[in-house]
């Protein structure tokens, strides 16, 4: 008996020995333990960015472990940890965070999930603040206070959180989503819960709640950042030691969405509904991550998706496509599950035409399978993005190792690093074969667990199909003769013409700012700024005066259009094998013509920025004219506006623009009529003025800048482009809001639901401290907002102040205080808002109000000023607006130099209240 037991426990002992050899390894950087409560830690040094740590506090906790009086206080729970904990009461945990420099939302954040509930915290990593931040993960583990009064509290704004979700979507997917989860405990667990629930709970309901799932061994703190890892080890393990498990702890049920083998139909309508859709999704067991053979399967899968989404782009670049929108792959679903998924967006009352389009390409690709040339630009396009993570590794931000390990720990999904993944690709993916991938698309529409969704506007409810007469249209596809795909790839160069060279004529640098500028000998000014922020990535940007503000507005509708003209293809490459040439390139260009500039972006690694650069001159010199592709887009463009009017928030945006445009054809919304009037000649024609000349352009290269390899491509890409010496100021079309008082209401939509916009807006004496100033207005009545609208009164859920100040072509600015909410709040919260911006006027912001966007705007510039946008971004509008390059050098000295004073004679000169809009979107009911 005994020798018996010892063999089965050493043949147990081999297996569970050979399963590991299999799995794919925690990455040796992360430190990785686990407290004798069952409390999880990984830690790792990590200097991207420098002086930053993230903490984030991960539960196995989600909405499907709730009980029927539960539903929704999973995501309440959430709630309640930032309304009150051991260490910080009521809303002082929000209130030393900004305090600290932490934005409320942009950067302190959380998500409830079906499965799990998520905290997140980046902090900057002084000593004291993150001993705090400690103290904040131990008190979210397992200290929240839960106070009955703050719990009232905070009924309303969850309650407004869930009124912003209502809409068609929403009341759709209530219908669907018992039939596509198959019935499961997923289908009545949504994480926002149900109204009842969330108005009636008794406190002791979400007490039990946090009391049997907020434990140790369903949590793991994930640190990441400029931290020392032995120090921070030391600090998890005594302080989260004291955690404790409930004495009768409930077992975490690991709920799933079951395979019934059956196929399932549902056609779902809504009167808000814009366009019809087809989806077809065949349900199967998930692929999990651990094995390096399951991630080979992986690899194979997104080759599959990439090749098959090529197809698709394909036909869509039809004179009349067969649909707006359409598309197979295959990935994750819900509850174990993974989807194959085929979808279709129909044009109206062409259902049955688009489907089969759709279907027609998924089943070409099963009978036929795909072509080497396919395969090779798919392995080639992953492995560079593989290589490019690779040479990235030491510039990896810790966001991203984050998100692995969380990953890992909540579905233990491989985070192994890139060194072990590159060389797990780099031995798997020449082998992958064609058959392999042929052999995918045979199997992947199985003919079982396959579910059929139909969505569609309410007026076309009669017209849809019945689940016979979809089933044969698939019949009636499988039966077709369909050929193979022909994969037609250009073997021309690019360009047709090879540019002439020009020269550098002169050089300069400002050692400050690390920027060196060069004057070509076509007159075009190129300003280099390298940085090793990133090891291999450079940005460009160039723009020239100009713009649609130089036509007519007869002539706008052509003139926007213009920026069409790049998706035509360039030099010798037409749309599709320009997409294949670049397929596997780390590349992007986009020329655009905005309302006063035209405009060149794009960025490269430092192996494609020639041909970036090559790119760049085809598009301006060698642009091409795609009739068929234009009848295509204007097909597309008339066929999605067929139903916009359904859509409350369509109809509001659209009143607002034109409001606020002062009813210019320049900004109202968009239109058959206006489609109508785009012309491609002119557009084409238009496209070629504004970029046949390129005097008066400025080029931004920004990024890891080889300064002596890249003068030769500056001379030969850009000091060859054309110019005659000429510029064209833009013209001030003198489209501003409108002065005075106006109030438009908008009733629209069937929900309880009420959107409101008030702006104020008028002329700005603009320089650099006058715009500092008033981001500090903007800032700190965003603070008062969330704090008297959300925390004080509860009626709103994610309240928002915009600003917007311009120098050109007028000095100009607008702010708009944006909130939804119940409609029969509307008028109290707006005069609560108004009254918060009388108070600024009044007596000026709190100094403690002031002091925390001081550390806000510190701590954003801080890391702001480490990355390639930035730099990019701040001197391409420092050049536009004619304005000082240095005004950065003293950026925190004017920041730290503005008082409550300052903001309240902002307040009180800006924020009059002369010229002032209030638009509020209401239900139709509200008439």
């Amino acid at each position: 008996m005994k020798i018996k037991l010892l063999l089965a426990l050493g043949l147990a002992a081999l297996t569970t020995s050979l399963v590991q050899a299999q799995n794919i390894p925690l990455d040796a950087a992360v430190r990785t333990g686990k407290l004798p409560n069952g409390f999880t830690y990984y830690i790792r040094h990590n200097v991207e960015p420098k002086n930053r740590v993230v903490f984030y506090l991960a539960n196995k906790v989600g909405s499907v472990l709730e009980a029927d009086d539960q539903r929704g206080l999973a995501h309440f729970m959430e709630h309640m940890s930032f309304n009150g904990t051991a260490h910080f009461p009521k809303n002082e945990l929000v209130n030393y965070l900004q305090k600290a420099g932490v934005r409320f939302g942009a950067d302190i954040n959380a998500y409830t999930g079906f499965d799990e509930t998520v905290y997140q915290l980046p902090l900057p990593s002084d000593p004291e603040i993150v001993k705090n931040g400690l103290e904040i993960m131990h008190d979210w583990a397992h200290g929240a206070t839960l106070e009955t009064a703050e719990i009232d509290k905070e009924r309303g704004v969850v309650l407004e959180e869930k009124r912003l979700g209502k809409g068609a979507a929403d009341r759709m997917r209530t219908k669907y989503f018992p039939l596509i989860l198959n019935n499961s405990r997923y289908a009545s667990r949504v994480p926002i819960g149900t109204e009842e629930v969330l108005k009636n709970f008794k406190p002791e309901v979400i007490r039990r709640f946090y009391g049997d799932w907020y434990r140790p061994n369903l949590q793991a703190l994930i640190v990441v950042g400029d931290v020392d890892v032995d120090q921070m080890e030391k600090t998890i393990k005594a302080k989260f030691a004291d955690l404790k498990n409930p004495a009768n702890a409930r077992p975490r049920t690991k709920y799933t969405v079951p395979l019934t083998g059956k196929n399932q139909f549902i056609a779902v309508t809504d009167p808000e509904m814009t366009s019809t859709s087809a989806q077809v999704m065949i349900k199967q067991p998930e692929l999990p991550l651990h094995t390096d053979a399951e991630y080979r399967t992986s690899i194979v899968r997104a080759l599959y998706n990439d090749m098959l989404g090529g197809r698709y782009a394909e036909l869509a670049r039809q004179a009349d496509p067969p649909y707006l929108n359409g598309g197979a792959s295959i990935g994750g679903f819900l509850g174990g599950l993974d989807a194959y998924t085929i979808s279709v967006t129909a044009k109206p009352g062409e259902l049955e035409k688009g489907f089969k389009a759709a279907w027609r390409e998924n089943d070409r690709a099963k009978r036929f399978g795909f072509t080497a040339t396919e395969l090779a630009r798919a392995k080639a396009g992953y492995q560079n993005q593989l290589e490019s993570a690779l040479r990235e590794k030491s510039k990896t931000p810790s966001s991203s190792y984050v998100s692995e390990y969380l990953q890992y720990f909540l579905h233990g999904t491989a985070a192994p690093g890139i060194d072990y993944e590159y060389k797990l690709v780099s031995s798997q993916l020449p082998g992958i074969t064609l058959e392999e991938l042929n052999t995918l698309a045979k199997t992947a529409t199985k003919t079982t667990d396959r579910d059929i969704l139909l969505l569609a506007p309410e007026k076309d409810k009669a017209s849809l199909p019945a689940e016979a007469v979809f089933n044969k249209w698939i019949k009636e596809v499988e039966a077709e003769n369909i050929t193979a795909f022909k994969d037609e790839v250009s073997n021309e160069s690019l360009l047709k013409k090879e540019p002439v060279a020009g020269t550098i004529i002169s050089q300069s640098k400002d050692e400050k700012l690390g920027v060196t500028t060069l004057m070509l000998s076509n007159g075009i000014k190129v300003l280099l700024k390298p940085t090793d922020f990133k090891n291999d990535e450079v940005s460009f940007t160039a723009f020239a005066p100009g713009g649609t503000s130089l036509y007519s507005d007869a002539e706008y509708q052509s003139a926007s259009a213009a920026n069409i003209i790049p998706s035509y293809g360039a030099g010798n490459y037409n749309t599709t094998a320009l997409s294949k040439y670049l397929s596997g390139k780390q590349m992007s260009v986009q020329l655009s013509i905005g309302e006063r500039t035209q405009n060149i972006n794009g960025g490269a690694v430092n192996k494609d920025l020639e041909g970036a650069l090559q790119l760049m001159y085809a598009y301006v010199t060698e642009p091409r004219k795609d009739s068929v592709l234009f009848r295509g887009m204007i097909t597309r463009s008339k066929a999605g506006l067929a139903n916009r009017q359904n859509d409350p928030n369509s109809v509001f945006q659209d009143t607002i623009s034109a409001t606020l445009g002062n009813h210019s054809v320049r900004r109202t919304g968009p239109s058959v009529a206006k489609l109508d009037q785009v012309n491609l000649d002119r557009a084409y024609a238009i496209f070629k003025e504004r970029f046949a000349n390129l005097s008066g352009f400025t080029f931004v290269f920004v990024g890891s800048i080889d300064t002596v390899a890249i003068k030769p491509l500056l001379a030969k890409y850009i000091a060859s482009l054309p110019v005659n010496g000429k510029t064209e100021p833009a013209k001030d079309l003198n489209i501003n809001i409108p002065a005075g008082k106006i109030e438009k209401m908008v009733y629209k939509g069937t929900e309880q639901k009420a959107t409101v916009n008030l702006v104020f807006s008028g002329p700005f004496d603009y320089n650099f401290e006058n715009k500092l100033k008033m981001d500090a207005l903007k800032e700190t009545l965003q603070i008062r907002m969330l704090e008297r609208l959300r925390e004080d009164e509860g009626g709103v859920y994610s309240p928002g102040v915009r600003m917007a100040t311009a120098k050109l072509p007028q000095g100009r600015f607008s702010t708009t205080i944006t909130f939804g909410c119940s409609p029969q709040n509307v008028d109290k919260l707006i005069a609560s808002a108004l009254d918060e911006v009388e108070k600024i006027k009044t007596t000026g912001p709190s100094q403690l109000n002031v002091d925390k966007f001081k550390a806000e705007t510190q701590r954003s510039i801080e890391l702001a000023l480490k990355t390639n946008g930035f730099w990019a971004g701040y001197l391409g509008g420092q050049l536009l607006n004619n304005e000082n390059l240095h005004q950065i050098d003293d950026y925190i000295k004017q920041v730290n130099a503005i008082t409550p004073a300052d903001i309240k004679d902002a307040a009180d000169k800006y924020l009059t209240g002369k010229n002032f809009i209030k638009l509020v979107l209401l239900p139709e009911a509200g008439k």
